[in-house]
C-alpha cells in the first residue's frame, strides 16, 4: 500500500463519516451537506460565493448570528444584481419618486432592503407569498445583526442558510 492509496482511503472514509454523522441533528457534519448544496447553485458571483463560504465558516465556528448576517449579505447581493439586471428603467417605471439610479451602488445606498424586496413583485421576479417569506428572512437577519435576545442554534442557522439557497435557486431563472 503506497501513500497515494492511503490518502484515497482516508478521503473516502472522511466522506462516508460525514455522510453518516450528517444525519444527526447536532452534528457539525451537516455543514458539509450544506456546502454541497451551495456548490450546486449556478450563477453566483465571486462575491456572493465568498460571502456564503464565510457564512458556512461562521457555522463551523458556532458563530450562528454572524452566519445569518453573512448569508443574508450574500443573498442581498444576488437580489440586488437580479433587480439591476431587469434594468433601472423598469425600476423607475414603477417607482418614479425614487432617485434615478446609475449604478448598483446607488441602489444599495438609497433603498432599504425591505423596499428592495417589495420591488420583486412589480418587476415580475416573484409573487406576493415569496415576498412575505423574504421579509421574514430579513427580520430574522435583523434579529441577529442587532442587539436582541435571539440566539440561533445550529439547526436554525443551517435551515436559514438552506432557505436562502432555495430562494436563490427559485429566483435565478426569472
Amino acid at each position: 500500500m503506497d501513500l497515494a492509496d492511503i490518502v484515497r482511503r482516508v478521503g473516502r472514509f472522511k466522506k462516508e463519516a460525514h455522510s453518516i454523522l450528517g444525519k444527526y441533528e447536532t452534528s457539525s457534519s451537516r455543514v458539509i451537506d450544506l456546502t454541497r448544496t451551495h456548490q450546486q447553485l449556478n450563477g453566483l458571483s465571486i462575491k456572493q460565493d465568498d460571502l456564503f463560504r464565510q457564512a458556512l465558516r461562521c457555522v463551523e465556528q458556532e458563530l450562528y448570528r454572524a452566519a445569518h448576517v453573512m448569508a443574508w449579505a450574500a443573498f442581498m447581493d444576488f437580489l440586488e444584481e437580479k433587480i439591476a439586471s431587469k434594468g433601472f428603467s423598469a425600476l423607475h417605471k414603477h417607482y418614479s419618486k425614487w432617485p434615478v439610479f446609475t449604478s448598483l451602488e446607488n441602489l444599495r445606498e438609497s433603498v432599504p432592503e425591505f423596499q428592495l424586496i417589495d420591488t420583486l413583485g412589480k418587476l415580475g421576479i416573484c409573487s406576493k407569498t415569496p415576498i412575505k417569506a423574504l421579509h421574514g428572512l430579513l427580520n430574522k437577519r435583523n434579529e441577529c445583526a442587532h442587539p436582541s435576545d435571539f440566539y440561533p442554534e445550529l439547526n436554525e442557522t443551517l435551515g436559514y442558510i438552506s432557505e436562502l439557497f432555495k430562494r436563490i435557486a427559485q429566483l435565478q431563472p426569472r
